[in-house]
Formats: C-alpha cells, structure tokens, sequence
C-alpha cells in the first residue's frame, strides 16, 4: 500500500506472530518492484492491441485464399488450413491477453448488480454441450433454482466458462463433469469438478500463474492459451473471492469458487429475473 509520508512511495507490510501474544511488524520498500510490474502489465496490454489489426488484416486475406483454393490443391489448402488454425489460437491468446489487461488495470464496478448464477450455469452448459459431445462427455448441472450473487455478469461468465471449458478438454473422452453450488458457513462454493487425469500436487501452488503448463504437450493439444486460470483468479479477486483447487492424480479435478456470505442474497433478497 501507499506510504502514508509519501504517497508515490510504495511499502509492503507483514505481520507475524513472534512468542506469546507478541507480534513482529515488517516494513519493505517495493517500489521498484511495483513500477516494474506495472511496466510489464502495461507492455503486454500495449502489444496485444497493436498486433489486434495486423492479425486481422492476415485473417482476412488467409479466409480469401481458402475459398478460393480449389479441390485439385489438396497440398496448399492443407497448408492453409494449419496457417488459419495458428492464427485463430493466437486470436484467442491476444483476446484473453486484453482481457486480463482489463481485469489488471480497472477498478472494480460498484456497486456490483444481482446475477442470477443458476441462468448463468445453465446457459453455459448449453454453450458447451457440443464441445462435450465430441467427446462423449455428460455434464452434471447441480445449482439451485433463484440462486443469485452480487456480481458482475460479463467477469462471471469468463471465469465459469474457462473453468467450464478446462474441464472439458481435460477430461478425456467419456469423461464426467460436475457444476455444483455447495452452501457453507463463509457463504458459498461453485465447484468445477472432472474425473480427468489429475494434477500432481506440486503444481497446484503455480496453476493461476500466466502461461504455467504443468503439461505443456496438453495445452498445446487442446489449444489453450496458458492464461484461463489467471483470468479466474483476478475475476474472483474482484468478487472478494477465492480460488481453491483440488485435484487427485488418476482422479480427477476440482476447482472451486468460493464467495463470501455477503455476495450470496437471501430468499428476500433474490432478483426475479436479474442479469444472466
């Protein structure tokens, strides 16, 4: 936070239990640290729109060249095809780019607007049900009629349909996968849930990090960008929320959004229709 003698002065503070009933104050200069980071944020934000127009100029000229590519060039069109696939996948990469950008650099709308979570599922599930198919997966939509949250519905949407998505392409084929909302103490949890593979354990720490691949031949495979769970984290952030992630080698995953009690609304506080 802000140094209170000088503003433009950035100080990192930590407390921590030091004997019996004494606590040890730590003050650190990070300054720098967080000039850098914004340096950084602000390159990555600046270089995804740049080359927003050049792709889309080469898209546009690539889609020409494969209508026109007859039949009798199966050779060329082959090649095509690899170069339009390649410049979708970096479409993707330079829209979540922006998007994270977004999420990193804007305040948070308030005030935060009721969202009806059960709509919200149900519409995403409907959204991915070829994907699943594909695969001969079955999704299993588990949340309460009129369940609703405090929230913004386009950040929510991302984050749901990345995790939605995830679970997904990494399940495998025939696999099970789960929306769930458990109530608990703290407030509530949606949970993601899969009987994929799993994750080693030792990766789990690292999983919202930008471009972390605990399997790089996985994501290349199934053409993620490396930045879907970043952009959970920093949606859920936003929302006073966290992130937990379980997962079981030969198991499966389960990640879970967990909102405090003040976002979840009441019966009496529940929209009657409220924002999808």
């Amino acid at each position: 936070m802000p140094s209170p003698a000088q503003p433009a002065r950035i100080l990192e503070y930590s407390v921590t239990r030091f004997g019996a009933g004494e606590y040890l104050l730590l003050i650190r200069d990070v300054t720098r640290l967080h000039r850098l980071e914004q340096m950084r944020k602000d390159f990555v934000a600046n270089v995804s729109h740049e080359l927003k127009t050049p792709l889309t100029v080469f898209k546009g000229y690539l889609e020409t060249l494969l209508d026109n590519t007859s039949d009798s060039q199966p050779a060329l069109f082959r090649v095509l095809e690899q170069m339009d696939e390649q410049s979708r996948r970096m479409e993707r990469l330079i829209k979540d780019l922006l998007w994270l950008a977004q999420l990193e650099g804007t305040e948070v709308q308030q005030p935060h607007q009721p969202v009806r979570l059960d709509l919200l599922c149900a519409s995403l599930v409907a959204d991915n049900e070829r994907l699943a198919a594909e695969g001969q997966q079955t999704i299993e939509l588990k949340v309460p009629a009129g369940l609703a949250l405090l929230g913004d519905a386009n950040e929510l949407r991302s984050a749901l349909t990345n995790l939605l998505t995830n679970a997904i392409n990494y399940s495998g084929d025939k696999g099970e996968i789960g929306l769930y909302w458990r109530t608990t103490e703290e407030g509530g949890r949606l949970e993601v849930c899969d009987n994929g593979p799993g994750i080693a354990a030792h990766h789990l720490p690292r999983l919202t990090e930008r471009f972390y691949r605990p399997d790089a031949s996985r994501i290349t495979a199934t053409g993620g960008t490396g930045l879907g769970l970043a952009i959970v984290k920093h949606v859920l952030l936003r929302h006073d929320a966290q992130l937990e992630i379980v997962s079981t080698p030969g198991q499966g995953s389960c990640f879970a959004c967990c909102f405090p009690a003040y976002k979840v609304l009441s019966e009496a506080e529940k929209p009657t229709g409220g924002v999808e």
